[in-house]
């Protein structure tokens, strides 16, 4: 038997690392395909030398195989991960510098806020585009999205293919092993229940033993050690009774409180994740040079200096011998043995979670098995919770509309009612703002939003 083939759209990710390593290691799946696309030639043949150290050093059976031409490789893939980036480096530091002379400060800016909304004008199109020619080449392949914004990929993909699409992303894992570390508790005895919208999920349930864990949680945060790590969090489970799971300072991105002005962004956030003003547009570009030299030095067996794994988000643990904590790797292996699995992924809402937007993505827990996903009902979130998730589905909803009936009002209207924008802007203020970044950005959008 031929084995999967897994085809990377945009292999020069940083999580192809750790794709191809968590595949080759997965119990069952001995031989198979990995089919590597990246239209940057250079950064392709990078991740194709990495591929096939990885795939040696772990003594598997896996070909490897690249094309900058997706037309030559989608046939036949059983699996498709999207991980592209389209013209990320060349307009982050305008996705940034631009609402900033509006009084908007972000820290990330690429899944919510107006660097968030520009990104989807961006990537959406490019990503539709795939589809369907992956509807056309492949279209019983199951399709794993990881590319920011994710709620806004994922909703766009939902309305523009019939193909079986699923949104991945590391916060839910990442964060309920927070948790367990903030508690002081083993893991595997955490008992939790989390659903919400992507990097806005909530943890409505932590239990030990039967114990709710919540005011254990609220009482070490008044340790500044601890609240520290994670101000913004801590403060809002404090004051809206759960915790949520994105680092502070991006989710410090997705509500109207934090950033509001200076003297706010100093008291409550942080360096880096925690809040930093401008993190990504400071440091994304020097990410991607990093990434490529750790990349060249452990392909010639070259010692990798420790600070540069460690500034480098996504090669901190990077570890070959060992499976890492993205979903990837377990749902193929899932649907390969029928062996089930639980994993959190975004999909329709369609009645999971009855008090948000039937028609918006939620991310849920999810089984999988040899059929495929099965999201799980959840039922009502707390109405707080549900308002606070509400407030950004309508965004994401507006901008793919706009998208998908190229209405310029539409995407104005998005950024007007972003809750950070809003928080800081007037309408007639917000509306130029777009129309600067529509023209700082014009080569890389859809003409509709520059007309």
């Amino acid at each position: 038997m031929r084995g999967p083939k897994v085809t990377i759209i945009g292999a020069g990710s940083f999580f192809t690392n750790a794709w191809i390593s968590d595949i080759a290691l997965a119990d069952n799946m001995e031989a198979g395909t990995f089919a590597l696309i990246d239209i940057d030639e250079e950064r392709l043949e990078l991740s194709k030398k990495m591929a096939e150290k990885l795939v040696s050093k772990i003594g598997t059976d896996w070909e490897v195989v690249t094309s900058s031409d997706r037309e030559k490789l989608l046939p036949e893939s059983d699996y498709l991960i999207n991980t592209i980036e389209v013209s990320g480096v060349e307009n982050v530091e305008k996705d940034y510098e631009i609402p900033k002379k509006y009084g908007i400060d972000q820290c990330i800016g690429d899944t919510i806020g107006p660097g968030g909304i520009m990104k989807a004008f961006r990537t959406i199109p490019t990503w539709l585009e795939i589809l369907e020619d992956a509807e056309r080449l492949c279209p019983e392949a199951l399709v794993m999205n990881y590319t920011n914004p994710m709620h806004m990929m994922t909703l766009a993909a939902n309305k523009g293919t019939d193909m079986e699409i699923a949104g991945l992303c590391h916060s839910v894992q990442g964060t309920s092993r927070q948790l367990a570390n903030y508690l002081d508790l083993p893991y595997e005895e955490l008992n939790w229940e989390c659903a919400g919208i992507n990097h806005m999920s909530w943890f409505t349930k932590l239990e030990h033993q039967d114990r709710n864990l919540y005011p254990e949680l609220l009482k070490k945060a008044e340790n500044s050690e601890i609240y520290d790590q994670d101000p913004i969090r801590f403060e809002m489970a404090k004051e809206f009774g759960y915790f949520v799971t994105e680092s502070s300072g991006h989710f410090s991105e997705y509500l109207p409180y934090f950033r509001k002005n200076q003297d706010l962004i100093d008291s409550y956030c942080g360096e880096g994740y925690k809040g930093e003003s401008g993190f990504y547009s400071k440091n994304w570009p020097e990410w991607r040079r990093t990434l490529d030299e750790f990349r060249r030095k452990w392909i010639k067996g070259e010692k990798v200096p420790k600070e540069l794994k460690e500034d480098t988000p996504g090669l901190e643990n990077f570890d070959p011998e060992k499976r890492s904590l993205e979903y990837g790797s377990y749902i193929i292996e899932a649907v390969e043995t029928g062996e089930e699995v639980v994993v959190y992924g975004n999909f329709p809402n369609e009645g999971l979670i009855d008090n948000l937007p039937r028609d918006g993505i939620v991310e849920v827990k999810t089984l999988v098995d040899g059929t495929g996903f099965h999201p799980c009902k959840f039922g009502s979130l707390p109405e707080q919770l549900a308002g606070l998730n509400r407030s950004n589905m309508t965004v994401h909803k507006l901008v793919v509309d706009s998208i998908l009936n190229e209405d310029r009002e539409s995407a104005v209207r998005a950024f007007m009612l972003d809750p950070l924008t809003a928080a800081v802007s007037t309408p007639s203020k917000i509306r130029d703002m777009a129309k600067e970044l529509f023209a700082a950005e014009r080569n890389y959008i859809p003409d509709y939003l520059t007309k």
